[in-house]
């Protein structure tokens, strides 16, 4: 290959045959998107994998890192945490009684409300998340490292410029 040859990637055989078929349509958008999208995908997919090895869904793991960002005592109520996963009390309910039977949080009433709840991390629990985290932060350093240390940073910054553009708008999985 040349120094000015690009190595094709599966986005790009996709827009070639777009190309093909609708040559007057501007495609840069739909590889730009299609690469984030495939990117996230397989990322996502391989935090799972690790997040399942850990006995952590999605869910939970979101649940158990909401409470441990918190910081000390780890305890939130479950107001609190729904407003940060942006879930009905309804939605957390099933959440927090998969964690409660798998030992990673504790459920104690809450001593300045008397109908109220709070939601405390175990130590097991804390232990859980942070292997977690610890696994998925390597992870996604290992998926990075073919870019430089000055690519990283416009990348970051260039990511952060769309998503401002998008930070008001609704999201929904």
């Amino acid at each position: 290959m040349t120094e000015d040859a690009v190595e094709q990637d599966a986005v790009d055989r996709i827009v070639a045959q777009w190309h093909r078929e609708l040559p007057d349509l501007e495609l840069e958008s739909m590889a730009l998107y299609g690469r984030i999208h495939r990117i996230s995908q397989k990322l996502g997919s391989r935090l799972h994998e690790l997040r399942s090895r850990q006995g952590l869904g999605r869910n939970e793991f979101d649940v158990l890192a909401s409470i441990r960002r918190s910081g000390e005592p780890f305890t939130l109520s479950p107001k609190e945490i729904g407003a940060t996963l942006m879930l009905s009390s309804g939605g957390l309910t099933g959440r927090l009684d998969k964690l409660e039977a798998a030992g990673f949080i504790e459920r104690l009433p809450d001593p300045a409300d008397r109908r109220g709840l709070k939601v405390r991390m175990t130590e097991r629990g804390g232990e859980v998340i942070e292997e977690a985290v610890r696994t998925g932060v390597d992870l996604q350093l290992e998926t990075l490292a073919v870019l430089t240390d000055e690519e990283r940073t416009q990348l970051g910054a260039l990511l952060r410029k769309l998503h401002l553009g998008f930070e008001d708008q609704p999201f929904g999985d």
